[in-house]
């Protein structure tokens, strides 16, 4: 479907020597992708693009203080705002501000409740969560788990709209199979020190009836990792992960980590950058599909184990062979056929 975008009125006309100004705020730190991948390739594309200024802002997995770098932005004259919102609920305050002052938003990876944003850009979300179990499931049946033993299921931040889709597409897998589910936890913040002190827990709880651990991104499958390790676990059960963070992938190697999975953030960058450059010219947008009415572009995840580490992100230059096969893990890429 198309749509045409009319030309928009700035808060306060951008500098002479540009186009104007498009405002990109992300949510986190400690995710690696986004200093690592996100803003680079985002802010390449603008360059590439025109003109145009870049104002970025990280939140730092606070809400309130995301709510104040959108207000600084939209009161330096911001004309699009590229949003990827700590709290999605939250968010529709920033929407409302700026729909206020004829600046449209971009929801970047996470959509926004309330409605009011331009265009959505992301991935097929439950689709992610359900490569994750799928190949979690298929990975205990040919390891013959014992039938008593049980998973456990690390969910994201309650306050992520992405947390939920990842948790359904992942239920739906794995509540058509015949694992037990022990116990399952919400991680506030995606923090991998919460994630941790609650698998100890569970460790202490259940012990050897833990086949596996759905983890649904890799920083808390690090956290799982570790409470793992520190409770002399071995052998270790299986830990999904995503977003094929460098740390995920060694951890995958060495195989403390069964699998992740990979999202090309290359192009959901650029996706992002060319929507609003096009909001910011007043130019049509197409999307190839519609969320909750929002024109949108939703990108296919790949699920990766070690056997697919070469094909995948090696092979779109998110990772390189020396990036992962550092003199740690050296033997164990040589082991994977990594290192040739």
């Amino acid at each position: 479907m198309g749509i045409l975008i009319g030309t928009l009125l700035p808060a306060c006309a951008p500098a002479a020597t540009t186009e104007g100004t498009v405002a990109l705020l992300l949510p986190d730190a400690q995710t690696a992708r986004y200093e690592t991948f996100d803003r680079p390739l985002f802010e390449q594309r603008i360059a590439e693009r025109g003109d145009i200024d870049v104002r970025y802002a990280n939140a730092d997995q606070d809400a309130a203080k995301q709510q104040q770098q959108a207000e600084s932005a939209l009161s330096a004259g911001a004309d699009v705002l590229v949003l990827d919102p700590v709290d999605s609920a939250a968010a529709a305050t920033i929407v409302r501000a700026a729909a206020a002052q004829s600046v449209p938003v971009v929801a970047y990876d996470r959509m926004i409740a309330g409605g009011g944003v331009a265009y959505y850009v992301s991935f097929d979300n439950e689709k992610v969560g359900a490569l994750q179990a799928e190949a979690f499931v298929d990975a205990l049946d040919e390891r013959g788990h014992d039938a008593d033993a049980g998973i456990l299921m690390v969910h994201g931040s309650p306050t992520d709209s992405n947390a939920a889709l990842f948790r359904e597409g992942a239920h739906a897998v794995i509540d058509a199979s015949e694992l037990q589910v022990l116990a399952e936890f919400d991680t506030p913040k995606w923090s991998p020190e919460r994630a941790q002190e609650w698998v100890a827990g569970q460790i202490t709880l259940h012990g050897e009836d833990i086949a596996g651990i759905y983890a649904a991104n890799d920083a808390t499958a690090g956290g799982a990792i570790a409470a793992l390790r520190a409770a002399n676990v071995h052998p270790l059960p299986l830990v999904t992960g995503q977003d094929a963070e460098l740390a995920a992938l060694q951890r995958i190697v060495s195989g403390d980590q069964y699998m992740t999975v990979y999202k090309a953030i290359r192009p959901q960058a650029h996706r992002a950058a060319d929507v609003a450059v096009a909001l910011l010219r007043g130019e049509p947008i197409v999307g190839e599909t519609e969320v909750d009415g929002t024109p949108a572009t939703l990108l296919d995840p790949i699920a990766v184990t070690v056997d697919d580490i070469l094909d995948t992100v090696v092979a779109d230059g998110f990772w390189s062979v020396e990036d992962i096969c550092t003199p740690e893990y050296a033997q164990a890429c040589e082991d994977a056929g990594i290192l040739r």
